[in-house]
Protein backbone atom coordinates (compact mmCIF):
# COMPACT_ATOMS: atom_id res chain seq x y z
CA UNK A 1 0.00 0.00 0.00
CA UNK A 2 1.55 3.68 -0.95
CA UNK A 3 0.83 6.72 1.25
CA UNK A 4 1.19 9.88 -1.12
CA UNK A 5 2.12 12.94 0.55
CA UNK A 6 0.65 15.94 -0.95
CA UNK A 7 0.98 19.42 -0.40
CA UNK A 8 -2.25 21.11 1.06
CA UNK A 9 -2.22 24.57 1.37
CA UNK A 10 -5.20 25.22 3.72
CA UNK A 11 -2.61 23.21 6.34
CA UNK A 12 0.29 25.46 5.87
CA UNK A 13 -2.14 28.36 7.15
CA UNK A 14 -3.62 27.06 9.32
CA UNK A 15 -0.05 26.12 11.03
CA UNK A 16 1.29 29.22 10.51
CA UNK A 17 -1.75 30.84 12.41
CA UNK A 18 -1.45 28.21 15.09
CA UNK A 19 2.51 29.55 15.80
CA UNK A 20 1.05 33.11 15.29
CA UNK A 21 -1.14 32.50 17.69
CA UNK A 22 1.50 30.78 20.50
CA UNK A 23 3.56 33.54 19.70
CA UNK A 24 1.64 36.43 20.76
CA UNK A 25 0.29 34.54 23.59
CA UNK A 26 4.24 34.20 24.91
CA UNK A 27 5.33 37.89 24.72
CA UNK A 28 1.84 38.97 26.51
CA UNK A 29 2.90 36.29 29.06
CA UNK A 30 6.53 38.24 28.71
CA UNK A 31 4.82 41.48 29.22
CA UNK A 32 2.74 40.76 31.72
CA UNK A 33 5.82 39.54 33.97
CA UNK A 34 8.09 42.72 32.95
CA UNK A 35 5.21 44.96 33.91
CA UNK A 36 3.12 43.64 36.84
CA UNK A 37 5.91 41.94 38.60
CA UNK A 38 8.95 44.60 38.30
CA UNK A 39 8.99 44.88 42.00
CA UNK A 40 10.33 41.20 42.43
CA UNK A 41 13.89 42.25 39.96
CA UNK A 42 16.24 42.50 42.50
CA UNK A 43 18.66 45.41 42.93
CA UNK A 44 21.89 45.48 44.67
CA UNK A 45 21.98 47.45 48.40
CA UNK A 46 22.81 50.88 48.22
CA UNK A 47 26.32 51.50 48.86
CA UNK A 48 25.25 53.94 52.12
CA UNK A 49 23.73 50.62 53.44
CA UNK A 50 26.48 48.56 52.52
CA UNK A 51 28.60 50.92 53.97
CA UNK A 52 27.29 50.50 57.56
CA UNK A 53 26.71 47.10 57.05
CA UNK A 54 30.69 46.36 56.50
CA UNK A 55 31.66 48.91 58.89
CA UNK A 56 29.32 46.68 61.46
CA UNK A 57 31.17 43.27 60.82
CA UNK A 58 34.92 44.73 60.72
CA UNK A 59 34.49 46.65 64.46
CA UNK A 60 35.44 43.78 66.94
CA UNK A 61 32.83 44.23 69.69
CA UNK A 62 32.26 42.27 72.53
CA UNK A 63 29.84 40.10 71.09
CA UNK A 64 32.24 39.43 68.25
CA UNK A 65 35.00 38.23 70.63
CA UNK A 66 32.30 36.39 73.18
CA UNK A 67 30.61 34.30 69.70
CA UNK A 68 34.32 33.34 68.52
CA UNK A 69 35.52 32.15 71.59
CA UNK A 70 32.18 30.38 72.16
CA UNK A 71 32.60 28.97 68.28
CA UNK A 72 36.79 28.07 68.91
CA UNK A 73 35.58 25.66 71.97
CA UNK A 74 32.67 23.98 70.28
CA UNK A 75 35.18 23.78 67.16
CA UNK A 76 37.86 22.49 69.63
CA UNK A 77 35.72 20.10 71.69
CA UNK A 78 34.49 18.74 67.84
CA UNK A 79 38.04 18.17 66.59
CA UNK A 80 38.96 15.95 69.48
CA UNK A 81 35.60 14.41 69.44
CA UNK A 82 36.06 13.42 65.91
CA UNK A 83 32.13 14.79 65.41
CA UNK A 84 31.68 16.16 61.61
CA UNK A 85 28.27 17.76 62.94
CA UNK A 86 29.96 19.51 65.82
CA UNK A 87 32.38 21.42 63.93
CA UNK A 88 29.61 22.33 61.29
CA UNK A 89 27.97 24.03 64.39
CA UNK A 90 30.92 25.92 64.85
CA UNK A 91 30.84 27.32 61.67
CA UNK A 92 27.95 28.35 61.70
CA UNK A 93 28.79 30.12 65.29
CA UNK A 94 31.79 32.15 64.00
CA UNK A 95 31.99 35.86 63.10
CA UNK A 96 35.25 35.78 61.32
CA UNK A 97 33.56 35.89 58.23
CA UNK A 98 32.07 39.55 58.56
CA UNK A 99 35.66 41.13 58.84
CA UNK A 100 37.07 39.05 56.02
CA UNK A 101 34.84 40.34 53.74
CA UNK A 102 35.74 43.82 54.95
CA UNK A 103 39.20 43.49 53.47
CA UNK A 104 37.57 42.30 50.38
CA UNK A 105 35.29 45.57 49.92
CA UNK A 106 37.70 47.97 51.33
CA UNK A 107 40.23 46.89 49.06
CA UNK A 108 37.95 47.11 46.14
CA UNK A 109 37.17 50.53 47.71
CA UNK A 110 40.31 51.37 48.19
CA UNK A 111 39.57 52.47 52.18
CA UNK A 112 42.51 52.15 53.74
CA UNK A 113 41.02 53.15 56.89
CA UNK A 114 38.46 49.77 56.52
CA UNK A 115 41.52 48.04 55.68
CA UNK A 116 43.48 48.32 58.65
CA UNK A 117 40.28 48.19 60.60
CA UNK A 118 39.13 44.85 59.40
CA UNK A 119 42.34 43.65 59.56
CA UNK A 120 42.71 44.14 63.02
CA UNK A 121 39.74 42.66 63.74
CA UNK A 122 41.11 39.39 61.31
CA UNK A 123 44.16 39.09 63.49
CA UNK A 124 42.70 39.49 66.82
CA UNK A 125 40.37 37.02 66.02
CA UNK A 126 42.94 34.46 64.68
CA UNK A 127 44.96 34.89 67.60
CA UNK A 128 41.57 34.57 69.95
CA UNK A 129 40.59 31.50 68.25
CA UNK A 130 44.16 29.92 68.39
CA UNK A 131 44.47 30.68 71.83
CA UNK A 132 41.32 29.01 73.09
CA UNK A 133 41.81 26.30 70.79
CA UNK A 134 45.59 25.71 72.11
CA UNK A 135 43.68 26.62 76.34
CA UNK A 136 40.80 23.79 75.65
CA UNK A 137 43.42 21.12 74.33
CA UNK A 138 45.58 21.76 77.31
CA UNK A 139 42.98 21.07 79.99
CA UNK A 140 41.69 18.44 78.59
CA UNK A 141 44.95 16.33 77.42
CA UNK A 142 43.85 14.60 74.49
CA UNK A 143 47.22 13.82 72.51
CA UNK A 144 44.56 11.98 69.61
CA UNK A 145 44.77 12.71 66.12
CA UNK A 146 42.01 11.58 64.56
CA UNK A 147 40.53 11.97 60.61
CA UNK A 148 38.58 15.64 61.04
CA UNK A 149 41.96 17.22 62.11
CA UNK A 150 44.17 15.36 59.36
CA UNK A 151 41.79 16.62 57.20
CA UNK A 152 43.04 20.15 57.48
CA UNK A 153 46.19 20.04 57.60
CA UNK A 154 47.44 19.12 54.14
CA UNK A 155 45.54 21.62 52.03
CA UNK A 156 45.42 21.53 47.71
CA UNK A 157 44.19 23.46 44.91
CA UNK A 158 40.66 21.35 45.70
CA UNK A 159 40.38 23.76 48.67
CA UNK A 160 41.77 26.88 46.68
CA UNK A 161 38.95 26.64 43.93
CA UNK A 162 36.35 26.19 47.44
CA UNK A 163 37.62 29.27 49.12
CA UNK A 164 37.36 31.03 45.61
CA UNK A 165 33.85 30.22 45.45
CA UNK A 166 32.84 30.59 48.72
CA UNK A 167 34.47 34.39 48.86
CA UNK A 168 32.56 35.23 45.32
CA UNK A 169 29.33 33.93 47.06
CA UNK A 170 29.95 35.93 50.28
CA UNK A 171 30.82 39.36 48.73
CA UNK A 172 27.45 38.65 46.48
CA UNK A 173 25.56 37.96 49.22
CA UNK A 174 26.21 41.31 50.89
CA UNK A 175 25.46 42.94 47.89
CA UNK A 176 21.53 41.39 48.01
CA UNK A 177 18.92 41.76 50.80
CA UNK A 178 16.93 39.07 49.33
CA UNK A 179 20.15 35.95 49.63
CA UNK A 180 21.52 37.13 52.39
CA UNK A 181 20.79 34.27 54.89
CA UNK A 182 23.20 32.40 52.60
CA UNK A 183 26.53 33.56 54.41
CA UNK A 184 25.93 30.84 57.06
CA UNK A 185 26.13 28.36 54.70
CA UNK A 186 29.51 30.27 52.99
CA UNK A 187 30.47 30.19 56.25
CA UNK A 188 30.16 26.01 56.72
CA UNK A 189 31.96 25.97 53.37
CA UNK A 190 35.04 27.91 53.62
CA UNK A 191 35.53 26.68 56.99
CA UNK A 192 37.65 29.76 58.76
CA UNK A 193 37.66 28.53 62.65
CA UNK A 194 38.22 24.77 62.42
CA UNK A 195 41.65 25.38 61.12
CA UNK A 196 42.68 27.70 63.51
CA UNK A 197 41.40 25.19 65.78
CA UNK A 198 43.45 22.50 64.20
CA UNK A 199 46.41 24.85 64.72
CA UNK A 200 45.80 25.24 68.27
CA UNK A 201 45.45 21.36 69.07
CA UNK A 202 48.77 21.17 67.05
CA UNK A 203 50.83 23.83 69.21
CA UNK A 204 49.26 22.11 72.46
CA UNK A 205 50.18 18.60 71.55
CA UNK A 206 53.48 19.82 70.16
CA UNK A 207 52.56 18.75 66.43
CA UNK A 208 54.63 21.63 64.89
CA UNK A 209 53.29 20.31 61.33
CA UNK A 210 49.67 19.86 62.07
CA UNK A 211 49.48 23.53 63.09
CA UNK A 212 52.02 24.24 60.22
CA UNK A 213 49.55 22.73 57.39
CA UNK A 214 46.24 24.24 59.27
CA UNK A 215 47.49 27.68 59.29
CA UNK A 216 48.59 27.08 55.21
CA UNK A 217 44.48 26.23 54.86
CA UNK A 218 43.17 28.92 56.70
CA UNK A 219 45.33 31.59 54.70
CA UNK A 220 44.45 30.23 51.49
CA UNK A 221 40.98 30.28 52.73
CA UNK A 222 41.41 33.95 53.68
CA UNK A 223 43.47 35.11 50.65
CA UNK A 224 40.79 33.89 48.03
CA UNK A 225 38.04 35.46 49.69
CA UNK A 226 39.70 38.78 49.70
CA UNK A 227 41.00 38.67 46.18
CA UNK A 228 37.70 37.24 44.85
CA UNK A 229 35.41 38.93 47.33
CA UNK A 230 36.85 42.03 45.92
CA UNK A 231 36.54 41.04 42.04
CA UNK A 232 32.74 40.95 42.46
CA UNK A 233 32.19 44.35 44.47
CA UNK A 234 34.78 45.61 41.58
CA UNK A 235 32.07 43.73 39.01
CA UNK A 236 28.99 45.31 40.73
CA UNK A 237 30.38 49.08 40.63
CA UNK A 238 31.03 49.06 44.32
CA UNK A 239 34.87 50.59 44.32
CA UNK A 240 37.07 51.84 41.60
CA UNK A 241 39.68 49.54 39.79
CA UNK A 242 42.71 52.33 39.86
CA UNK A 243 42.46 52.09 43.97
CA UNK A 244 41.95 48.40 43.91
CA UNK A 245 45.29 47.77 41.90
CA UNK A 246 47.44 47.76 44.56
CA UNK A 247 45.49 45.83 47.00
CA UNK A 248 44.46 43.07 44.15
CA UNK A 249 48.72 42.90 43.26
CA UNK A 250 49.26 42.36 46.25
CA UNK A 251 46.50 39.36 47.05
CA UNK A 252 47.64 37.90 43.38
CA UNK A 253 51.19 37.53 44.61
CA UNK A 254 49.84 36.00 47.97
CA UNK A 255 47.80 33.34 45.76
CA UNK A 256 50.76 32.48 43.33
CA UNK A 257 53.29 31.88 46.95
CA UNK A 258 50.51 29.63 48.05
CA UNK A 259 49.92 27.87 45.03
CA UNK A 260 53.47 26.06 44.67
CA UNK A 261 52.62 24.22 48.08
CA UNK A 262 48.92 23.77 47.23
CA UNK A 263 50.35 22.35 43.92
CA UNK A 264 52.58 19.81 45.56
CA UNK A 265 49.81 18.75 48.10
CA UNK A 266 47.29 18.06 45.25
CA UNK A 267 49.93 16.27 43.06
CA UNK A 268 50.92 14.48 46.39
CA UNK A 269 46.96 13.74 46.79
CA UNK A 270 46.66 11.97 43.37
CA UNK A 271 49.27 9.49 43.42
CA UNK A 272 48.78 8.60 46.94
CA UNK A 273 45.15 8.15 45.28
CA UNK A 274 46.05 6.42 42.54
CA UNK A 275 48.62 3.97 44.19
CA UNK A 276 46.50 2.83 46.88
CA UNK A 277 44.03 2.12 43.94
CA UNK A 278 46.44 -0.08 42.09
CA UNK A 279 47.43 -1.51 45.09
CA UNK A 280 43.86 -2.30 46.55
CA UNK A 281 43.32 -4.06 42.61
CA UNK A 282 46.51 -6.03 42.89
CA UNK A 283 46.41 -7.22 46.71
CA UNK A 284 42.38 -8.37 45.95
CA UNK A 285 42.33 -9.86 42.30
CA UNK A 286 46.55 -10.38 42.28
CA UNK A 287 47.49 -12.42 45.16
CA UNK A 288 46.04 -15.39 47.58
CA UNK A 289 48.24 -13.93 50.05
CA UNK A 290 45.42 -11.57 52.23
CA UNK A 291 42.37 -14.04 50.89
CA UNK A 292 42.05 -15.53 54.93
CA UNK A 293 42.76 -11.73 55.77
CA UNK A 294 40.22 -8.75 56.96
CA UNK A 295 42.41 -5.23 55.67
CA UNK A 296 42.00 -2.81 58.02
CA UNK A 297 43.58 0.16 56.31
CA UNK A 298 46.39 0.88 53.44
CA UNK A 299 48.01 4.21 54.05
CA UNK A 300 50.02 5.46 51.13
CA UNK A 301 52.54 7.65 51.90
CA UNK A 302 54.96 9.57 49.13
CA UNK A 303 58.54 9.72 50.29
CA UNK A 304 61.79 11.01 48.83
CA UNK A 305 62.28 7.98 46.12
CA UNK A 306 59.86 5.46 47.09
CA UNK A 307 56.23 5.30 48.26
CA UNK A 308 55.72 3.28 51.76
CA UNK A 309 52.68 1.62 51.92
CA UNK A 310 51.68 0.57 55.43
CA UNK A 311 48.97 -2.10 55.80
CA UNK A 312 46.96 -3.12 59.08
CA UNK A 313 45.25 -6.47 59.32
CA UNK A 314 44.00 -9.40 61.05
CA UNK A 315 44.73 -12.61 60.15
CA UNK A 316 44.99 -16.46 61.19
CA UNK A 317 48.60 -16.78 62.91
CA UNK A 318 51.35 -17.86 60.71
CA UNK A 319 49.01 -17.56 57.42
CA UNK A 320 51.49 -14.75 56.32
CA UNK A 321 54.93 -15.12 55.84
CA UNK A 322 57.77 -13.08 55.43
CA UNK A 323 58.91 -14.43 51.90
CA UNK A 324 55.42 -13.71 51.33
CA UNK A 325 55.39 -9.94 52.20
CA UNK A 326 58.96 -9.44 49.97
CA UNK A 327 57.08 -11.19 46.90
CA UNK A 328 54.77 -8.81 47.11
CA UNK A 329 56.95 -5.78 47.40
CA UNK A 330 58.79 -6.91 44.79
CA UNK A 331 55.87 -7.43 42.42
CA UNK A 332 53.95 -4.11 43.61
CA UNK A 333 57.07 -2.38 42.96
CA UNK A 334 57.25 -3.65 39.03
CA UNK A 335 53.61 -2.82 38.41
CA UNK A 336 53.95 0.70 39.96
CA UNK A 337 57.26 1.45 38.69
CA UNK A 338 58.52 3.10 41.99
CA UNK A 339 60.49 1.69 44.77
CA UNK A 340 57.65 0.36 47.18
CA UNK A 341 58.52 -0.17 51.07
CA UNK A 342 55.94 -2.48 52.48
CA UNK A 343 55.12 -2.45 56.11
CA UNK A 344 52.43 -5.17 57.27
CA UNK A 345 50.84 -5.12 60.73
CA UNK A 346 49.38 -8.40 61.36
CA UNK A 347 47.12 -8.60 64.31
CA UNK A 348 46.65 -12.41 64.97
CA UNK A 349 43.11 -13.79 64.79
CA UNK A 350 41.73 -16.51 66.52
CA UNK A 351 37.94 -17.41 65.29
CA UNK A 352 35.72 -19.10 68.11
CA UNK A 353 32.35 -20.54 67.03
CA UNK A 354 29.50 -22.17 68.90
CA UNK A 355 28.41 -25.46 68.20
CA UNK A 356 24.76 -25.09 66.73
CA UNK A 357 22.73 -26.51 68.71
CA UNK A 358 19.78 -26.73 66.73
CA UNK A 359 20.58 -29.71 64.44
Amino acid sequence: MTVLLTYNPRYVTRLKLLFRKINNNLKKLWAQDNGEWHWLKEKPVPIASLNRSIWRLSVSSFSFHLMLGLSAIIATLGLLANSAAVIIGAMIVAPLMGPIVGMAYSTAMGNRRLLRRSSFTVLKGILVTISVAWFVTSVIGLDTVDTEIMSRVKPTLIDFGIAMAAGAAGAFANTRRSISSAMPGVAIAVALVPPLSVVGIGLAQGEGDIAFGALLLFLTNLICIVFFGSLVFLFQSYGNLNRAKKGLAMSTAAMFLLGIPLTLSMRELIITKNVRHEIENFIFDETETFAQSDIDSIVVTPKQGYLKVDMQLAAPINSITQNQIEKIQTALAQKIGKDIYLNVEVIPLKRLVAPNKTK
